[in-house]
Parts: C-alpha cells; structure tokens; sequence
C-alpha cells in the first residue's frame, strides 16, 4: 500500500470480497537523501495509514533502504556505461514481488496484491501475467521478472478494471479520500525528478563532456555529459542540422553522442540477456510479439533463443529507438512469456 490509488482500491476490493487483508507500506529508508517527494514520503505513509485504518485492517512498514540503495547503484552503473536503466522492473523484480512476497510467507500469508494495471491469467493450466484491461495503462511490461514462483500467489484486481477514471469513481464510492491523488510521474528515488544531479553525486564520469557527431563522423557540436542522453532522443540536443536528427549510438569510452535520422535511430534486431522466462515456448525458435519499453504495445517477431540463454529477435518491422539498457518482453497474445535486458540492437 503505497498511499496511492491504485492499491488503496486493490486493498478495499480485496477486502470486501471477503479476503483477509494485511497491508504493506515499502519504504526505501535513508537510501538516498533529499527524495521527500519519494514513495516513502510521509504524505504517502500518511495516507496508507489513513486508508488502513478505514479499511480495518494491520499495516507493516518494510524498510528497504539497503534494498533502495542497490538499485539506485544500479540505475547510476547504467547511465554511466552508456544505457538507459528502468528502475521500476528491477523494484518490482526485487521488492515488491521478492522481499514483499518473502515477508507474506514468513508472515504465513499465502498470497500478495498490489495495485499494478496487469491482470493474472491462466495459460496451459498455470498462471501468467497478462495484459491489463486498459491498454493505455497497462504495466504487464514491467512485471516479467517476477519469480515464476511467485505468480500463483500474485492477486491483481486493478488489471480487470477498465479506465483509470473507473478506478477513480471506485475510490470516491468506497469513501476513499485519495481517488484524486494524482497519480506519481517521477522516479521515486530521485529528488525533484533530477537524475542529474544524483549523477553528479554518485558518478561525474556520466557527465564528462564530449562530441556530438553524425554518423559519418562529421562533428555537430559538443555536450556536457553523455548521461543526459538516451537512444531515440530528438529535443534537447543541443545541435541544428537542418533535418530532425536523434540519437543513435552513446559511447562511454569516448563519450562521444552519435545522431541520425529517424531511419538510423531504428532497427529490425535485437539482442537481449539475463532472461528470464515464465512460460518458455518448447521450441527454440518461435514468433511472438516484443515490446521494447513501457509506452511500445509490441511488434511481431521471430524469436531465436541461443545456447547462452539470451535471445535474439527478428522484428517484422522497423521499430524506433531500441534501447540498451531496456527490457524486451514477449508476448504470446497478452499473455507474458518472459523477457531479458536489451544488450545490443540494429
């Protein structure tokens, strides 16, 4: 129960249908300072408390700071060697649906609810995450690396709602006095959403200046940090060529930042590894769709796993701005496979 919502009204639903509902407030601790506008504010805590206490039901506070702290080291290494991290995955990975499900067993509590737009769906007999029943908000994505162990246990009743303004009109009916809370845009470790500036506490080598060039090697100009850059990026780069130009390539070791055109900045191939799989197909060669990052609703492919475990896939069309650093999710209808990091594309 983050104080939002979406599991404010998970929590309520549950509760009503007759489960016996213990809440959960994460907080990230002293993981990083100056973040007051973070999912542990005492705003958001205030309004978990407030929501239990009118639902009737025990509230923990879980501290993850040492947790946080992993995964802000994470999201800094990331940008320092020129990808683009997406620390939500990893929090759900690794807190949310891992130290929260290991607290739900010690505290014998068999399954774990949270407010994410998916839904739990049944595939050959065992569960599997799938699309959520509104499109727009749909955060299935985001959830391929939870243990597969975990999904029979997994209880998502936003995901069969439709519209993000039904949940909202579900939270005024039930009385909730957040249903107008607006809904948080930024990373929830980062202060003032300034990524910046953490690079700049934790790793000033992501800052380091650098050239901007074209992909014939003509210098366009210079910038002040290759870390303030992502692949696919087209405002703010500092630079007039006359066409729209996008960033294609980051180079770390140079720190030189490539532009290209629309054509360039996309590709038909990717790589992906550290894979993790829910429902593995039996053969190792098969088609589904892949979604390359959040706001992507998927591409069809041809999908080859290799002998390392990663998998490379072959896109039937171009898709913009294949990003390093992001997952790559596939899809069997809206039904997760599984997914992994994307570590090189073209």
């Amino acid at each position: 129960m983050s104080g939002g919502v979406d599991s404010s009204v998970a929590a309520a639903l549950l509760a009503r249908r007759g489960w016996d509902v213990t809440g959960v407030f994460l907080c990230m601790g002293s993981a990083v300072e100056g973040a007051d506008r973070a999912c542990c504010s005492p705003e958001d805590a205030a309004d978990a408390r407030r929501v239990a206490n009118g639902l009737g039901i025990d509230l923990h506070v879980l501290n993850l700071g040492e947790d946080f702290g992993e995964i802000i080291d994470y999201f800094v290494a990331e940008y320092t060697a020129g990808r683009t991290p997406n620390p939500c995955i990893h929090c759900n990975m690794r807190l949310k649906f891992g130290r929260l499900a290991d607290l739900a067993t010690d505290l014998g509590i068999g399954h774990l609810a949270t407010g994410h737009h998916a839904r739990i769906a049944q595939r050959d007999g065992r569960a599997a995450i799938a699309r959520a029943a509104d499109l727009r908000k749909d955060q299935s994505y985001a959830l391929f690396g939870v243990r597969p162990e975990v999904l029979p246990r997994m209880v998502l009743p936003i995901g069969e709602i439709g519209a993000k303004d039904q949940v909202r009109k579900l939270a005024r009916a039930m009385g909730l006095d957040v249903h107008d809370k607006p809904d948080s845009q930024e990373i929830c470790f980062v202060a003032d959403n300034d990524y910046m500036q953490l690079l700049a506490e934790r790793s000033p080598q992501a800052l380091r200046g650098g050239r901007i060039v074209d992909t014939g090697g003509e210098v366009l100009g210079r910038h002040d940090g290759y870390g303030q850059f992502t692949i696919g990026q087209r405002r703010g780069l500092g630079v007039a060529a006359g066409v729209p130009m996008y960033v294609v390539a980051i180079d770390p070791a140079s720190g030189d930042v490539t532009l290209g055109t629309r054509e360039e900045a996309s590709g038909t191939w990717l790589r992906a590894g550290a894979v993790a799989w829910h429902h593995r197909p039996g053969a190792e060669s098969f088609e589904a769709t892949v979604q390359i990052r959040y706001n992507h609703r998927g591409c069809g492919a041809r999908v080859h796993v290799l002998d390392d475990g990663a998998f490379e896939a072959e896109l039937f069309e171009p898709v913009h701005a294949i990003t390093p650093g992001q997952a790559a999710v596939l899809y069997d209808g809206e039904a997760v496979l599984g997914g992994g990091w994307i570590e090189a594309a073209s």
